[in-house]
């Protein structure tokens, strides 16, 4: 389908998006996104209307975009000219805010960061950030840069790091945290220490947890990690459980890609440090870190990291799918699942000194190194009993559509003085949906994300000389589902609690 749009003219784009039916509509207009040819483009700008269009389609837009492997200046043009200065609903504007991100930082990749348009993309978002009156909308244009990573934009990410509210301040290092580590530089390393350790003011524990995170993934120096274990055993059970569990995987890893492992192991031959007293934390909380497939030059891991709080209700659960391959790592798919102020719904009093955080659930989602718009599944005590007692039993859609994941073509040159043209295509189908279900009265909670997705992958090779046409061309697919779901049950001391994942059988063809 795309390569039949990158062939026809603008009126025919157009005449396709007008009278396609409303099932097929969003196909048509991710495939023209897809296509990226200036009649594509020509006919999306004249056909989607941001005033009027279902929020679901102009998302699905937007995201397409995000999602798009080599964009041009002209798509990113085409979503600020969308998003520029319209009343839009806050769904399309949140999901245009981070694919601008994702538009200019893979713009800046290609080494394009001199355009016009993603000069006056970073400004729109460091214009909307300085803006922004609510926390969640400035959280949604810190999450934008994470997306972008530019350099230039990190003295920008660590004064909010340090200076605001817990949701500005892990939306921040959140975004901190996506830097390859060459940019994790000893002033960014300051500030991490700073937010760990409370220099200035104290900080909500998934924020010190956070930046300690930051120190220990990025070349930590022997002093940082020994602060570090010496600050667990100042923390209350919970958190320092986790955070020892932290230094431990990266002890453990079997894949030798961890940078702190060698100073991590000259560490623990000091007995100060390596004794029961200071690794016997009993606390539920946990961080698992494990291979899903190694072979010579690819390693994909599965980590799942659970943070509870101290009267064992579910705080923060991230499960994350990466594929590491020459030194990079590809972020294939990240879901965190927050509940905060939870305590206070139990009977359970909040630390002295701590403010009481509202009542909130919701979810964040990064897939192939795109952060997706956060979801929130309630706020509120109000909200919450709405949703528990009108449950439709429906999942929320996290991301459902269609990616174009490669698109690569290239001429090469034989010694023989022929050519062979070589195209490769690869396209990604995608359904994932997510759910939370509090029960007040059994004291239960359920969390279950649900990923399907489906990958074609088209290379052709074609020999084409005077006297001879010779044509390579092989399609492969595969299909995967995976179920992952944890139910939590504190009615009874010790917390109950069970997770599974599950993954359907593989077709492969």
């Amino acid at each position: 389908f795309i390569q039949m749009l990158r062939s026809a003219k603008k009126r025919d784009v157009l005449e396709l998006l007008r009278r396609a039916p409303e099932e097929m509509l969003p196909f048509v207009v991710e495939t023209a996104v897809a296509a990226q040819s200036v009649a594509s483009l020509a006919a999306l700008s004249d056909f989607l209307d941001f005033g009027k269009e279902p929020k679901s389609l102009l998302e699905k837009f937007l995201y397409a975009a995000a999602f798009s492997p080599r964009p041009s200046g002209e798509l990113l043009r085409l979503v600020l000219d969308k998003l520029d200065g319209k009343q839009l609903a806050p769904e399309v504007r949140e999901t245009g805010i981070v694919a601008l991100g994702s538009l200019v930082g893979k713009l800046c990749q290609q080494k394009l960061c001199g355009l016009q348009e993603v000069a006056r993309g970073v400004e729109t978002i460091l214009a909307g950030l300085r803006g922004a009156e609510e926390e969640s909308e400035a959280v949604i244009y810190l999450l934008a840069l994470g997306n972008a990573v530019l350099p230039e934009t990190i003295p920008t990410l660590l004064d909010h790091a340090e200076e605001g509210p817990a949701a500005i301040t892990t939306a921040a290092i959140s975004a901190l945290w996506r830097f390859p580590a060459w940019h994790i530089s000893s002033k960014v390393k300051r500030a991490m220490r700073r937010i760990f350790h409370e220099k200035r003011k104290s900080y909500e524990k998934t924020c010190r947890l956070a930046a300690a995170e930051i120190l220990l993934d990025n070349e930590p120096s022997p002093m940082d990690v020994i602060n570090i274990l010496l600050a667990a055993s100042e923390l209350e059970t919970e958190t320092a459980t986790f955070l020892l569990l932290k230094v431990q995987n990266s002890l453990h890893a079997d894949h030798h890609h961890h940078p702190a492992r060698k100073i991590m192991k000259d560490i623990m031959g000091d007995p100060r440090i390596n004794n029961y007293n200071f690794f016997s934390k009993a606390g539920i909380s946990s961080s698992f870190a494990g291979p899903l497939t190694v072979t010579q030059d690819l390693l994909s891991t599965f980590e799942l990291d659970l943070l509870f709080l101290e009267g064992g209700f579910l705080r923060k659960s991230v499960s994350d799918f990466s594929l590491f391959s020459r030194g990079r790592r590809l972020r294939a798919a990240q879901v965190t699942i927050e509940a905060q102020g939870m305590e206070s719904m139990l009977g359970e009093n909040v630390l002295e000194g701590e403010e009481e955080p509202e009542l909130m659930a919701g979810m964040s989602a990064i897939f192939f190194d795109v952060q997706l718009r956060p979801i929130v599944f309630f706020q509120g005590y109000t909200d919450l009993m709405a949703k528990v007692l009108l449950s439709s039993g429906e999942p929320t859609s996290v991301v459902k559509g269609n990616l174009l994941l490669t698109d690569h073509h290239q001429v090469i040159p034989l010694q023989s003085g022929l050519q062979v043209a070589v195209k490769l295509q690869g396209g990604l189908g995608l359904d994932i949906s997510a759910d939370m279900d509090v029960s007040i009265w059994e004291q239960e909670l359920k969390t279950s994300i649900n990923a399907r997705g489906n990958l074609a992958i088209d290379f052709q090779a074609e020999l084409d000389a005077p006297f001879l046409q010779a044509t390579l061309r092989s399609q492969t697919e595969v299909e995967t589902s995976i179920h992952f779901d944890t139910m939590l049950r504190f009615s009874g001391s010790p917390v109950l609690m069970c997770l599974q994942l599950r993954e359907e059988q593989v077709p492969y063809r």
